[in-house]
């Protein structure tokens, strides 16, 4: 998928839509007259359980706000495929055949689920690709800038090394899933701004994100290089990026260099208060899921002015082109912004991040709450 530039900032977006009555708009009307009434019924396929994103934001934010887009008549049926690509074909073969209203979907194998995508739209059903691009005739598609996450996550890297950086120094690459498109942009973005600056001494695509996977290619890593050959690791994400610390001090690394992640979570933001892993990749899992509710409840309504001012970019996937999409953006999370970020926005609570043996750490960093 080629990377379509964003003419303004996801901020500016959203006052633009507020300001002329978009956002919510499907609670006050829209252009022409619904296909559908409030009576919905969404469906909802997301990928895994692993990352923790899926469960504890995106599906009951996503569910919140059709709710209330449809005065509490629309429903989401949901279902997770645990990282298993048969699995989600199935359930959302069972959607099609059940006639939900639209889709949105999660792709653990984008290209294997095209032929389930085409059955969808054979049947009536809008497909929206939710967090990853999914092959196939996608109405829509709503995610982060994904070659950004990557280009933050190397530059990161690479302020980490400081001065003393050079195109010698052995870095190891920890990406993503090879179903998943945007482990490659991520890849993609992130070798932008690492390549002439270091050596990528050993590269692996992580076989379904699992953190025991990357456990293992770090270990051989560790092994092949040598621990203290290594001066950095670039991690896609924040599950893996545990693992990866957790094989550097299995291999005796008391002072780890730096591990990027992304995602947020609580027991990386956990290790970034304590100085274990260097950085995150913070995306409004809220404004995402949002948008996304806004998105299908527009498409199955026939509200074609919000849908199309919610949709404003464009993006290419290797069946289809020109679709229309929303790409968010994202924001380094480090030591120094936690505040003002994922606590900021009501994702953790400071109680939360310093609870236990973090409460030191967290005094030095005078994280209030």
């Amino acid at each position: 998928m080629r990377r379509i530039a964003i003419s303004v900032a996801l901020s500016s977006l959203t006052l633009s839509l507020a300001g002329c009555g978009v956002l919510g708009a499907a609670e006050e009307g829209g252009d022409a007259t619904p296909t559908k009434g409030d009576d919905i019924t969404v469906g909802l396929l997301l990928p895994e359980t692993a990352n923790s994103r899926y469960e504890k934001f995106d599906y009951p934010i996503i569910k919140e706000r059709i709710a209330a887009l449809t005065s509490k008549r629309g429903k989401v049926d949901y279902a997770n495929a645990e990282a298993d690509a048969d699995k989600q074909i199935a359930q959302m073969q069972r959607m099609i055949d059940e006639q939900v209203d639209v889709i949105l979907l999660d792709a653990v194998d984008s290209k294997g689920i095209a032929d389930t995508v085409q059955q969808a739209a054979d049947a009536g059903i809008p497909v929206i690709a939710y967090d990853r691009l999914a092959e196939g005739p996608i109405d829509a598609y709503i995610s982060f800038d994904n070659a950004l996450v990557g280009e933050v996550q190397g530059r990161s890297l690479v302020e980490s090394l400081g001065s003393r950086i050079d195109t010698a120094d052995k870095i190891v690459m920890m990406n993503g899933s090879p179903t998943d498109p945007n482990a490659g942009q991520f890849k993609q973005g992130a070798l932008s701004e690492l390549t002439g600056k270091v050596t990528i001494a050993k590269s692996y695509d992580t076989k379904d994100w699992k953190p025991e996977n990357a456990e293992a290619n770090m270990t051989e890593a560790i092994n092949e290089i040598g621990v203290d050959n290594i001066a950095a690791v670039y991690s896609a994400n924040d599950g893996m990026a545990g693992a990866v610390i957790k094989a550097l001090e299995a291999a005796g690394v008391t002072e780890l260099p730096p591990v990027t992640g992304q995602d947020a979570e609580l027991d990386a933001v956990q290790r970034i208060v304590s100085g274990e892993q260097y950085m995150s990749v913070y995306k409004s899992y809220p404004e995402e899921a949002e948008a996304a509710a806004e998105m299908a409840v527009a498409k199955v309504q026939g509200k074609d002015i919000q849908f199309d001012a919610l949709t404003r970019d464009r993006v290419d996937s290797p069946t289809h082109k020109d679709i229309p999409a929303q790409l968010v953006t994202v924001t380094a999370l480090t030591q120094e912004n936690i505040q003002d970020t994922v606590v900021a926005d009501g994702i953790y609570k400071v109680s939360e991040i310093c609870a236990g043996k973090y409460a030191a750490a967290c005094a030095e960093l005078g994280l209030k709450g």
